[in-house]
């Protein structure tokens, strides 16, 4: 009934028989429009909705588990006391709309991916203090992420891997709203995330406004007494360069390297690497970032 997308009928169904909870198990939904669905309490441990349509589905109470949501569009759609821990895709949905969340569905799911809370309209300062809130530690900084807009590819791929990881991340293009205040957004922006993020490259030891962001990190390192610069390189650039505060970090910091990151296996250990000095457990004093 629901893979031939006559959902008045199916929802006529549930309603006359309350007592009958549905077990879709492994379900194949894949591309089916569930619009306006009633899928309250049912059992959907490992459904395939990949592309399908959930706006204004009725997920309240419903096994997710493992389920698949890559490419599913959603808007008003209603994750209330839902279970999605293991949900696959969630990074992928395409979000149309804001959708409800509750508390019960984040605790029973947590974590979940930070790109799938902002799409369903959670505000960013509930989505950062929702380890503190739920009392569980919190495993990665935060980053601002400071680099030339010509290596936009690799960033690109970064912050989505870290946010996929739960990395809470900053990317000023994506993140910055029209009229806003341009630099002082920025420094706001600094000043709010654990780490700077800094991806060296041929372009980026040029980019004044890259100059900018890090002396802005320098000062703030300086004020708090801790590490907050965190660089990558992506070629020799940063060996080579003349440019003082490029040569500076070359002698005082350690640089992660993706210099062969367009290789699969490098790309995977460079940015395991990156996660690893990510996590808050380490002793910020013991390590060089």
């Amino acid at each position: 009934m629901l893979r031939s997308g006559v959902i008045t009928e199916w929802n006529a169904w549930r309603r006359a028989n309350p007592g009958v909870v549905p077990d879709l198990f492994n379900a194949d939904l894949s591309k089916v429009d569930l619009a306006s669905d009633d899928a309250t309490g049912i059992n959907l441990y490992r459904a395939n909705f990949e592309h399908a349509t959930l706006i204004g589905t009725n997920l309240h109470g419903a096994n997710l588990r493992n389920a698949n949501f890559r490419h599913a569009r959603l808007a008003f759609t209603i994750f209330g006391n839902a279970n999605l821990s293991g949900a696959r895709g969630l990074e992928y949905c395409q979000h149309l709309g804001p959708s409800v969340v509750d508390y019960q569905t984040i605790a029973k799911s947590w974590p979940l991916p930070v790109s799938f809370l902002r799409g369903c309209g959670l505000p960013e300062n509930l989505i950062e203090y929702l380890p503190s809130l739920l009392q569980r530690p919190i495993e990665f900084y935060s980053c601002f992420i400071s680099y030339s807009t010509k290596d936009q590819d690799l960033v690109d791929r970064i912050y989505a891997d870290l946010q996929l990881k739960g990395v809470r991340c900053w990317l000023a293009p994506e993140e910055l709203k029209i009229g806003d205040r341009f630099r002082q957004r920025i420094d706001e922006a600094i000043r709010l995330h654990d780490k700077l993020l800094l991806v060296l490259s041929e372009d980026s030891v040029q980019s004044d406004w890259v100059r900018e962001e890090v002396e802005s990190c320098l000062e703030r390192e300086h004020r708090e007494k801790r590490n907050l610069l965190f660089p990558i390189t992506l070629d020799d650039a940063v060996m080579e360069t003349n440019e003082a505060w490029a040569a500076s970090i070359r002698r005082q910091r350690h640089i992660g390297n993706f210099r062969e990151w367009k290789k699969h296996d490098s790309y995977s250990a460079a940015l395991e690497r990156v996660l690893r000095d990510l996590k808050p457990d380490d002793a910020e004093g013991k390590k060089v970032i």
